[in-house]
């Protein structure tokens, strides 16, 4: 039996690897900022290293012809396209007087003793946090004369209603966790119900819709009748069957179903959503000026940066110790990269939209109906760089045209075949769907099949399932939903 010997041995090997430095990654990272992010970044940046600060020499004379010699030169104009570029830098820091901004409140102010003046702060301006469903109704149950059990069983109920203030728990449920009888949950829910907004803690929108009608005192009316027991026939709007199975009269139904539409809400808790809107900054305009589509990159905010040279200076001078020297070195080192990263950042955009300009010129003169089939690779091909620079460029970011704001991802699209034409985008085969569902006969809206056999007449082959999911992309409703009453 042989036994293998445990040893050292010192071994060469050559490899080839690529190595993500942390230069590497930072470029990375910057090139997928949006507009917003930019701005955090550039700031946290000039907080962290003190070799970086902001500049503020320059004119705008001197930021316009920087710009425009940092810019690629523009491809030689053909005659298939007029479409012409250029960069244009603006003053990204305007001057601000912080004496608008000064807010002085004093906490042991007392409306008993004095009346403040017209233009003081009011206590609401200093809320973080607009009140929700939540925050409304436990204001209105305060008012409420519940013992301690029920206002438990109360706070049970408003933690289990939805983003549409629908209950989503059942009265078996209630029982069990508040440990309560099924008249005290009958009663706590009664009470809720009869809070503001009207319909609140409905199990589903007929029940929802028929509170509402009950707080108007039409509990025993036609449209009461409707939405208890004809839910699904008002949903596609089938005046028929509602009339047949009421025995009311066609007008009659008609009357009943616009006051339902034009005074109720089938979803009471979303006027008290408090999700934030997010506004769209755009990190690129096209305009057109005279007949020409100009591009120019969105600097609005941006703070123009330059190096210490304070620092600098000191990295060249012997008064300071080895070790200071070189922590000073290597913040110079990061700040000229950072700089240079930012600036290759940029003439990457420009890069892109110009060469998106290329391919899809007639959008910005005719609109979606004129976008042309185009790849991430398209445009890799013809700036010369990679797919996944490309997409890393094109993702969460904005362009303002003249017909609006797009995503940049959203001049990509497939290609779908035309018979004896030229292929169209799948973009633009929805913009066509949207319009012929803009122009139907609401009373008589067109079908899916019907839409694909309008499509088939202008030579676009498309299946009726491709029409049905490019109108669900399109958060369109299918016919029946569609279907208004005259």
């Amino acid at each position: 039996m042989r036994l293998m010997a445990l040893e050292l041995r010192q071994q060469l090997k050559l490899t080839q690897k690529l190595v993500m430095t942390p230069q590497l990654r930072q470029a990375i990272k910057l090139l997928q900022l949006n507009r917003l992010e930019l701005a955090g970044a550039l700031q946290a940046e000039l907080r962290e290293n003190p070799a970086l600060e902001e500049d503020f020499s320059q004119t705008d004379q001197d930021k316009i012809a920087e710009a425009l010699d940092s810019t690629v030169e523009p491809p030689t104009r053909t005659p298939e396209s007029d479409v012409t570029r250029t960069l244009e830098a603006r003053d990204s820091l305007d001057g601000i007087n912080w004496k608008d901004y000064a807010n002085n409140f004093d906490s042991n102010f007392s409306f008993a003793r004095e009346i403040p003046p017209a233009d003081a702060p009011s206590q609401f301006d200093f809320i973080s946090e607009e009140p929700g469903l939540s925050a409304h109704l436990q204001w209105q149950l305060a008012h409420c004369e519940l013992d301690v059990d029920e206002r438990e069983i109360a706070t049970y109920i408003l933690g289990n209603l939805n983003r549409y203030g629908f209950l989503v728990a059942d009265l078996n449920d209630i029982q069990t966790s508040c440990e309560c009888s099924p008249d005290d949950a009958a009663y706590v829910l009664e009470v809720i119900q009869d809070l503001e907004p009207a319909g609140i803690a409905a199990r589903n929108v007929s029940e929802s819709l028929f509170l509402q009608l009950e707080r108007l005192g039409k509990e025993h009316s036609l449209a009461a009748e409707i939405v208890t027991e004809h839910m699904s026939s008002l949903e596609i709007k089938d005046i028929k069957t509602i009339a047949r199975k009421t025995g009311r009269k066609r007008p009659e139904v008609v009357k009943a179903i616009d006051f339902i539409v034009d005074n109720l809400t089938p979803y009471p808790g979303l006027p008290f959503v408090t999700e934030k809107t997010n506004y769209i900054i755009p990190d690129v305009y096209v305009r057109n000026i005279d007949g020409e589509l100009i591009i120019t990159l969105n600097n609005d905010d941006l703070p123009k940066l330059k190096l210490s040279q304070e620092y600098v200076a000191m990295t060249k001078g012997g008064e300071i110790n080895k070790e200071s020297k070189s922590y000073l070195v290597n913040k110079v080192r990061n700040a000229e990269w950072f700089i240079k990263t930012i600036h290759q950042r940029q003439r990457t955009i420009y890069r892109v939209m110009e060469s998106i300009l290329k391919f899809q010129g007639d959008f910005f003169v005719h609109g979606s109906t004129h976008l042309k089939p185009l790849i991430l690779r398209d445009i890799a091909e013809d700036i010369g760089m990679h797919e996944s620079t490309i997409s890393r460029v094109t993702s969460n970011k904005y362009v303002h045209t003249p017909l609006g704001i797009y995503e940049l991802k959203y001049f990509f699209s497939t290609a779908i075949p035309r018979v004896g034409g030229e292929a169209l985008a799948s973009e633009s085969i929805k913009t066509l769907i949207r319009k012929i569902i803009q122009n139907e006969d609401k009373a008589k809206p067109l079908s899916d099949n019907k839409i694909s056999e309008i499509l088939a007449m202008d030579n676009i082959k498309l299946a009726r399932r491709t029409v049905a999911k490019y109108r669900e992309q399109m958060q369109i409703q299918p016919v029946k939903h569609r279907r208004k009453t005259r």
